[in-house]
């Protein structure tokens, strides 16, 4: 990894690269509120950097991380951090990001763990676990009967064993979200035959991060 700290490098760099997928690819404009330790240490660490690289898709080994905002300016990507104080039970390497790209906006909550490892806990309001240790789909659908086993039929199609599902909904006969972590990668045909189906309101794959 390039860095002093897996906690504040690497993890935080795979941060940046998850929340790139929410909005599929590097942001237009991005926004990262720094909490606990990530606040008051994390320039020291190259944290900026390495968040802002991983938005740029650089993964925690590439030396260009440590020219990432120099970088981001001369691409156009918009972005500014700030300092902020989340739930009280955050854990102290935790940042919320929120991005733009074209008419697609997302915010995203999450960690970074140690040792490299993060945990996403919040995607567009909605709780999840995300770890990135495996490839992901998330979605938000209308929770409406048989949409589990119509997305489970595409992803047989598409020869994509699926690792773990988890679902949840804010109330009955509203929008659910999923989270679907996949043993293989799934390709765009796979995706666009998700988001295809007319009650999702979108889907994006995330890149698994981890080494």
């Amino acid at each position: 990894m390039v860095g002093p700290s897996s906690s504040h490098t690497a993890g935080a760099c795979r941060l940046g690269l998850l929340a790139r997928g929410l909005v599929g690819g590097t942001p237009e404009r991005a926004r990262v509120e720094l909490h606990g330790s990530f606040a008051r240490t994390g320039e020291g660490h190259g944290t900026d950097k390495a968040i802002v690289g991983g938005l740029m898709g650089f993964r925690p080994d590439d030396a260009r991380i440590r020219e990432a905002l120099e970088i981001a300016e001369q691409e156009g990507l918009d972005y500014r951090f700030e300092k902020t104080t989340l739930a009280a039970d955050a854990h102290p390497n935790t940042a919320r990001f929120t991005l733009e790209l074209g008419s697609r906006h997302s915010v995203m909550v999450g960690s970074s763990l140690g040792a490299g490892r993060v945990l996403l806990t919040e995607i567009d309001g909605y709780p999840v676990e995300v770890t990135g240790n495996q490839h992901t789909i998330v979605l938000v659908a209308e929770d409406i009967k048989g949409s589990v086993a119509r997305i489970a039929t595409i992803l047989a199609q598409n020869d994509l064993n699926i690792a773990t599902l988890r679902l949840t909904r804010k109330e009955r006969g509203g929008d659910a979200f999923m989270v679907i972590e996949l043993d293989e990668a799934p390709g765009e045909s796979t995706r666009d035959a998700i988001r295809g189906l007319p009650w999702v309101r979108w889907s994006y794959r995330l890149d698994k991060v981890s080494a």
